[in-house]
């Protein structure tokens, strides 16, 4: 496939690319307190939150075929690294900025490996159940993360727990203006997301707090300031780290991406079809690939497809990738002019923002609907959230993906199968099987719900042994109703064979109704076909009836015809 370039900024008319930077302005003015509490979150400088919105979205504007995503930092994937380097390095400091940015260009070749083997189907085994989960896990751990500095304690524990545990009981340290402080911000910013969702009340925060801080001296009065911040543009180069600190860094990387796919392509897919567009998530990796690249060389760490940020674009009516480009035109002009100001901005505050950015993680509605329609699925949730905060991000990124996995096996291990009865219309009527059930006396038609592979075989035999066994009148014919079976693996059906030549012993014939042309193909391979009977392999259940109930008549002639006469 050709590349496209420019995909999600094509095709702009002059209204629309107007209309679409002065959006870019808007999301400016709302995200750039955001971003620096991202980089709050990673436990990099302030100043690299602004670069995550500089380079990276430009070199997705270029590559990506997403008309809405915007890729910036992100909380999830910023708490995935920043709980593992804070290990190797102290957080801020210049080793722990280089290792964060080999991880940005560690997950770039992933990325770019995934678009090469085109992966981005990857994203559709990561579940939706399973996302909400671990994003309010994610979130509960940011959150609890920011209460040091938003009370005014010291708390030196990475592990969320220990995190709560320094909070509470260092709670009568707690330092009251900046508490108060915190409180106001908190409360201005979740009043104005409720009231005034378009007003950029963050940024209103930042720009009254930075002022009363340097007319005030807030530092004087015990409230910290994040300090001096870098401006200028970054410095381009690759991060200097040993080879042991790289290959120690890839399973971090690892989990930035299955984050970043997953996330990347619920949130182009949501608003691709919001907008009726299509979206080349194979074309989005590469677009992914190139921005934490740029994150990379240029000082800055992972970044990611917000659903957030993406949100507050179309918000702001953005309708392309131009109102990133706008963006990052802005994100220069505070790197050139306004970061002095910066320096009086209060820990207090920026890590409010943070705060608020966690508790827009917390979906309470999704977690209701899901309580509602799929108790089990809820409890997915649940454990993916609790693994996430008590574990730690990269297991719960693992067992996230491993219980979204588990979820379809146990549905193809465990189908709901039928047994297959006629009412008085004619009509077939599927009953969850159960021992004792039967379709007619000598017949039994079964509904296998899964394609048979290696793990479900036995349960299928089982099932089809008890079910033989424990008819009311001995069963003659065994039909299964194999509309749901499309595939059958080498296990399987070794398996089936052993099974058809038991039932065989038993006298009882086996067919299979609703064979489909692939799973015909794969019968024939396996030696399936010639161990029923072509026959006996029919492409409707009527005629896989008819044929079983006229061969019984014709049995139970023959055996009338040869009792001997009175």
């Amino acid at each position: 496939m050709p590349l496209a370039l420019f995909g999600g900024v094509r095709p702009s008319s002059r209204a629309g690319a107007v209309r679409d930077a002065w959006a870019g302005v808007t999301l400016a003015s709302m995200n750039v307190p955001q971003v620096l509490g991202y980089a709050r979150i990673a436990g990099m400088p302030v100043v690299t939150g602004l670069y995550t919105v500089l380079l990276p979205p430009v070199l997705f504007a270029i590559f990506g075929s997403s008309r809405h995503l915007v890729v910036a930092a992100d909380s999830a994937t910023a708490a995935i690294f920043s709980a593992a380097l804070a290990q190797m390095a102290a957080p801020g400091s210049s080793e722990y900025v280089a290792l964060a940015q080999t991880v940005a260009l560690l997950t770039a070749g992933l990325l770019l490996l995934a678009r090469l083997f085109r992966l981005g189907f990857l994203a559709d085994f990561l579940s939706r159940t399973v996302l909400v989960g671990f994003l309010t896990g994610v979130g509960v751990q940011v959150g609890i993360a920011m209460l040091g500095d938003m009370l005014g304690e010291a708390v030196s524990a990475h592990a969320t727990p220990a995190q709560a545990w320094e909070v509470a009981r260092d709670l009568s340290q707690v330092h009251v203006p900046t508490l108060l402080l915190s409180a106001v911000v908190v409360a201005g910013i979740l009043f104005g997301r409720r009231f005034a969702p378009r007003l950029p009340v963050s940024l209103l925060a930042v720009a009254a707090t930075i002022a009363a801080s340097a007319a005030f001296g807030f530092a004087g009065h015990g409230i910290a300031t994040i300090g001096a911040v870098a401006g200028g543009v970054p410095a381009i180069g690759l991060p200097k780290v040993t080879w042991n600190q790289t290959l120690a860094l890839l399973p971090i990387a690892a989990s930035c991406l299955v984050v970043i796919v997953a996330q990347s392509a619920a949130t182009s897919r949501a608003f691709a079809a919001r907008a009726r567009e299509e979206v080349d998530e194979d074309a989005d990796l590469l677009g992914l690939a190139a921005a934490n690249a740029a994150a990379g060389i240029s000082g800055a760490f992972v970044v990611n497809g917000s659903p957030t940020q993406t949100a507050m674009a179309e918000r702001a009516g953005g309708h392309s990738q131009i109102t990133q480009l706008a963006f990052a035109v802005m994100a220069l002009l505070v790197l050139l002019l306004l970061t002095w100001p910066l320096q009086f901005l209060p820990r207090c505050v920026l890590a409010a923002i943070v705060f608020t950015i966690a508790t827009g993680m917390l979906d309470l509605k999704a977690l209701r609907d899901i309580r509602r329609e799929s108790p089990g699925e809820y409890r997915l949730a649940l454990a993916t959230a609790t693994a996430v905060v008590v574990l730690g991000i990269e297991l719960g990124v693992l067992l996230a993906v491993t219980l979204s996995l588990l979820r379809h096996v146990r549905h193809s291990y465990h189908p709901r199968n039928m047994v297959l009865t006629e009412d008085a219309a004619g009509r077939w009527v599927p009953t969850p099987a159960a021992p004792g059930m039967q379709t007619e006396p000598g017949l039994l038609i079964y509904h296998f719900a899964a394609d048979l592979f290696y793990a479900n075989i036995n349960r299928f035999a089982e099932e089809v042994r008890t079910l033989t066994a424990s008819a009311p009148a001995p069963v003659r014919w065994f039909i299964v109703e194999a509309g749901a079976i499309a595939d059958i693996d080498y296990s399987a059906a070794s398996a089936l064979r052993d099974l058809l030549d038991e039932l065989a012993a038993r006298g009882i014939r086996v067919a299979f109704a609703r064979v489909s042309p692939d799973l015909r193909a794969d019968m024939d391979r396996h030696r399936i076909t010639p161990a029923i009977g072509a026959a006996r392999m029919f492409s409707t259940l009527h005629e896989a009836v008819a044929a079983a109930r006229a061969a019984m008549v014709r049995d139970d002639s023959g055996r009338a015809s040869s009792l001997p006469c009175a």
